[in-house]
């Protein structure tokens, strides 16, 4: 017997109750583009192994990253994850634990959290961090929510180096929330003059280290022009692990830090989950979204740990939240505490190394290919190339025979066809001198 929770009377009266005319009204605030004009072409009903020989199938047309010569990074990048991590966190306590609603009888979740914290602060040179958030897009715009709380403007700006996928999450909040949004052009072969942007209504400048195009920047000058006129610095990282290598953002004097942490600990997992990470200045804790855990003693002077801040919608009033951040990402983050603390001080550091060894090396093959020409003076473990042609159809070329080389930048940039030409390349420890000279001699017959 058919399971209908609602009949068309039922949904009319609904409808008619909220004020709205059809079920379509409803998605009216979503993008057109995003929307689908009718089901998608698949079989109504099928039984289970049916089902799995078709899902089976569609997966099949995937090509996984380990299985080819991978140079793919844009925010998401391949690193090797230690058989500890993943057999850790599976574990049934860890795997089927979800949140602390009532976090003193769950001190094993808040330890870990905690630190976690203590890592975070640390990689990033900042006095605080959360318990996570759902990735870095969002810790990104929480930052900039943040900002505009803590200095009461309203107004950011977004550097043209910054992840056009994160400018895309600040721009439907702002659309929502009700900020404005001084975003600049993405320009990879100039520098951006921010200074001037700074004024008087500024809330935070963004800015991203390395940046969208990989290149290395000291944020240092420009952290005290903010300071100066009464806004506030966010320094996005999307590569945690060039922490390992380069001057910390805390060192730089950023007020916020947001990050994505996928590279410890977390797969590709073909886009997710990932794990958004925020750090900032212990003066601006009050207004910091997400979970704070904290360290206590109890009555028998025992340690424990304690959820010492929550300021979600949920746990009060909605009017005095700082986000409607619910959840964090917590077995994202178990698994980026247990890997970062297999790799230690000095793991992390060689690791970070070989990374950038590994870019080095890359980018040197690459530059001596004709008409290939390397637009960073620097950079961690991924850099851009600008190709004689549109770098579109070189990469499909390239996929065809066998090698993912890389993001071409008029897909992230569809509607700038000035940007056709470039293409990001990244270059992690999992690379081998094999998968450098095969994507070496292919995009040369490619481009021949």
């Amino acid at each position: 017997m058919r399971y209908l929770p609602l009949t068309d009377g039922d949904r009319s009266a609904m409808l008619r109750t909220i004020g709205v005319e059809s079920i379509e009204a409803l998605f009216a605030d979503v993008p057109a583009a995003a929307r689908l004009d009718a089901l998608l072409d698949l079989p109504r009903a099928q039984g289970e192994v049916e089902v799995e020989r078709a899902l089976g199938g569609m997966a099949a047309r995937n090509t996984p990253a380990a299985s080819v010569p991978f140079f793919i990074g844009g925010g998401a990048y391949r690193h090797h994850i230690p058989a500890a991590v993943d057999h850790l966190i599976q574990r049934g306590e860890f795997l089927t634990s979800y949140t602390p609603y009532q976090p003193e009888i769950s001190q094993g979740t808040l330890q870990y959290l905690f630190e976690f914290q203590t890592q975070v602060a640390l990689l990033t040179g900042m006095e605080v961090a959360n318990a996570s958030l759902y990735d870095g897009a969002t810790a990104c715009v929480e930052a900039v929510m943040m900002a505009n709380r803590v200095t009461g403007r309203k107004r950011a700006v977004l550097s043209g180096g910054l992840h056009p996928h994160y400018r895309e999450v600040c721009a439907t909040y702002a659309r929502f929330v009700g900020f404005e949004l001084a975003a600049q052009d993405p320009i990879p072969e100039e520098d951006e003059d921010l200074a001037a942007l700074v004024n008087g209504d500024t809330s935070c400048v963004v800015v991203q280290n390395p940046d969208f195009w990989g290149k290395l920047r000291e944020w240092s000058a420009l952290a005290q022009l903010c300071h100066q006129r009464g806004a506030l610095l966010v320094i996005v990282v999307t590569e945690i692990l060039s922490l390992g290598a380069v001057k910390s953002p805390g060192e730089m004097g950023a007020d916020i830090v947001a990050g994505e942490g996928q590279s410890l600990g977390n797969a590709l997992n073909f886009g997710g989950p990932y794990l958004g990470l925020f750090a900032s200045r212990d003066k601006f804790v009050r207004q910091m979204p997400g979970r704070l855990v904290g360290q206590t003693m109890d009555a028998d002077g025992r340690r424990g740990w304690v959820l010492t801040l929550s300021t979600r919608e949920q746990h009060i009033r909605r009017e005095r939240a700082t986000s409607n951040i619910c959840t964090n990402s917590g077995l994202c983050a178990l698994a980026f505490a247990i890997h970062l603390a297999l790799l230690g001080d000095t793991g992390i550091v060689r690791l970070a190394r070989l990374n950038h060894a590994a870019a080095v090396h890359v980018a040197g093959r690459m530059e001596l290919i004709p008409r290939v020409r390397l637009i960073n003076r620097s950079f961690f473990n991924e850099f851009t190339l600008r190709l004689p042609c549109p770098a579109a159809p070189v990469v499909e070329a390239l996929a065809q025979k066998g090698v993912l080389g890389g993001i071409p930048v008029s897909r992230l940039y569809p509607d700038r066809p000035e940007l056709a030409e470039f293409l990001l390349v990244a270059a992690t420890e999992t690379v081998t001198g094999e998968d450098v000279y095969r994507f070496d001699r292919t995009l040369q017959e490619v481009l021949s």
